[in-house]
């Protein structure tokens, strides 16, 4: 029996490779699926690992129209010689580009998840343009999923598209989350002393960590104020930043680069490959990040038994209830974030009840293989 086909795109090869992580190897059994991205040779090698097919298309999260021009056409031209089923696009960019060339050759089923808004903290001309962008795609969608509750009450309130074409796929997220390979008994404490001594952490000292993108919108300016406040009282805390410095889009405060840079209780350790080992040496998540679709990191770090201390946005606020598994502050607010810092280090028994309800209420919510039946079942719906 030949299997329907069924195109993912998204801007960038990370999004197939970890924010669908083997989401797509799952479908496989249920469809033939063809991944779409760019960075031919990082699309190349996720397409030989996965052992599926791929299409390149040069997209760029930036706004560059005459190449996202061409890319259509490319898009268009590819989506007319293989005639999939259902084209399912993940981020912006790769939303515009991929449901408008569905829209334009007919694929009958065009479906986009909305994982977050860069339009929330734009302004100006940029912000007509990316609100343009949104309702063009979901005009040209026949199906539209945000990834969490607080997305959906946006894009209605903003007045996107209508109710009927949207949809929450299980408790959101894109892809829930593995906590048999997000758990915290992986990890002995040889190997945690071990990799705390490489890193100059004393025993004796409270970890707190952030992972992400090292860029302003993410809260970086604040976490850095708000660490050098909390030292002032509290000489043994380290705070790890794991995550690329991103300069070119959305750059950090020359004052927070250089305090990154100068304080040895802050340990950037640039982006890693495998998050967990870090998790695994920290006490709790600071992420004050100001806009969210469904943060993966707040699922990780919960699934690893770290309390989390959150900005009171979408998505953050659907997986952290406050005081029961983490704090929620108001986002830019870097004296409430120092001040909940604070309450987790010198409140040990809060500390231990948030932490003994971390794991096991994303192992109740949010777990992946649950997450990839729904939208099995979702796509079965179609047919």
């Amino acid at each position: 029996m030949i299997k329907p086909k069924i195109v993912r795109i998204t801007t960038v090869v990370f999004s197939l490779e970890k924010l669908l992580e083997n989401q797509l190897q799952f479908m496989k059994s249920y469809y033939k699926v063809i991944a779409v991205s760019s960075n031919k040779i990082k699309l190349d090698q996720f397409g030989k690992v996965q052992n599926i097919q791929t299409f390149n298309l040069d997209l760029t999260r930036k706004i560059t129209p005459l190449r996202d021009f061409i890319s259509l056409f490319k898009l268009i031209f590819f989506l007319l010689k293989e005639k999939p089923l259902i084209l399912h696009s993940h981020t912006p960019k790769a939303g515009i580009v991929g449901m408008l060339a569905a829209y334009v050759t007919r694929v009958p089923y065009r479906l986009h998840t909305v994982a977050g808004l860069p339009l929330i903290e734009s302004t100006g001309i940029k912000r007509s343009v990316l609100i343009l962008v949104e309702k063009l795609t979901y005009a040209c969608a026949t199906k539209v999923y945000p990834n969490s509750k607080g997305l959906e009450d946006f894009i209605l309130k903003e007045n996107f598209t209508k109710s009927s074409k949207l949809k929450i796929i299980g408790n959101g997220s894109s892809n829930g989350i593995d906590t048999t390979y997000f758990d915290p008994d992986l990890y002995i404490e040889t190997f945690k002393n071990d990799l705390k001594l490489k890193l100059g952490i004393p025993e004796s000292d409270k970890v707190f960590i952030f992972v992400g993108r090292l860029v302003s919108d993410k809260g970086i300016n604040e976490l850095v104020t708000a660490f050098n406040k909390l030292q002032q009282n509290h000489q043994n805390i380290k705070l790890l930043l794991v995550g690329p410095l991103e300069s070119d889009l959305d750059p950090l405060h020359k004052q927070t680069l250089n305090t990154i840079k100068c304080n040895q209780h802050i340990i950037s350790l640039g982006f890693q490959k495998d998050v967990r080992p870090y998790l695994a040496i920290s006490d709790m998540l600071t992420f004050p990040s100001y806009r969210e679709g469904f943060p993966n990191v707040v699922l990780q770090a919960g699934a690893m038994g770290l309390p989390c201390i959150v900005s009171n946005i979408n998505g953050c606020n659907e997986i952290i209830i406050d005081n029961i598994n983490g704090i929620i502050v108001p986002k830019k607010n870097t004296d409430a974030l120092a001040d909940a810092m604070c309450v987790l280090i010198k409140n040990p028994i809060l500390f231990n009840k948030l932490r003994v309800n971390a794991r096991k209420l994303i192992q109740e919510k949010y777990e992946r293989k649950v997450f990839w039946k729904a939208l099995l079942k979702e796509y079965k719906s179609l047919e």
